[in-house]
């Protein structure tokens, strides 16, 4: 039950600190918003990195999301959770690191855009360029399979 960090853990300190991000957004019959906020990372005994986030909302307003990222050495996978001030759901990450340690992927279901309550797989995908910069990016898998990218952001470290 309990244990040390491994190397996967350690590999997430790297978004530990403060991020300013611009992100495009698209939703359906709406033109895309540029919107910012900042996001800050801790570490939650060296096995979790916690994400805290304000930003501007499509429309106006201000969100808050919270950002839970892990490894699972049993599942040999990053596991974690992200909640949002603008929504009900609870969703629940299972995701992979590519073999260079740059990209990683975290895949997700919860509610369609078509709000006729039917599900849809999410991945939010973080692609490190440097230490200092990451791009991420959200997904959903359409009915033929293919995946359509509806929000992009450049994360850049503030400290």
């Amino acid at each position: 039950m309990f244990g040390e960090p491994q190397n996967e853990h350690a590999w997430l300190n790297r978004f530990i600190g403060t991020w300013d991000y611009e992100h495009e957004c698209s939703v359906p019959d709406q033109p895309p918003e540029k919107l910012k906020g900042r996001q800050t990372f801790t570490s939650l005994g060296g096995f979790w990195i916690l994400g805290d986030g304000t930003g501007a909302m499509p429309g106006g307003g201000e969100a808050r999301m919270l950002l839970t990222i892990g490894f699972d050495p049993a599942r040999g996978r990053y596991v974690g959770t992200w909640v949002g001030s603008m929504m009900p759901n609870l969703w629940v990450y299972d995701g992979t690191l590519d073999e260079a340690g740059c990209t990683l992927t975290l895949q997700a279901d919860g509610p369609s855009f078509s709000g006729d309550g039917t599900t849809a797989t999410y991945q939010d995908i973080v692609e490190w360029k440097n230490d200092d910069l990451y791009e991420f990016r959200s997904q959903v898998r359409q009915p033929d399979g293919a995946w359509h990218v509806f929000m992009r952001a450049d994360y850049r470290r503030v400290k």
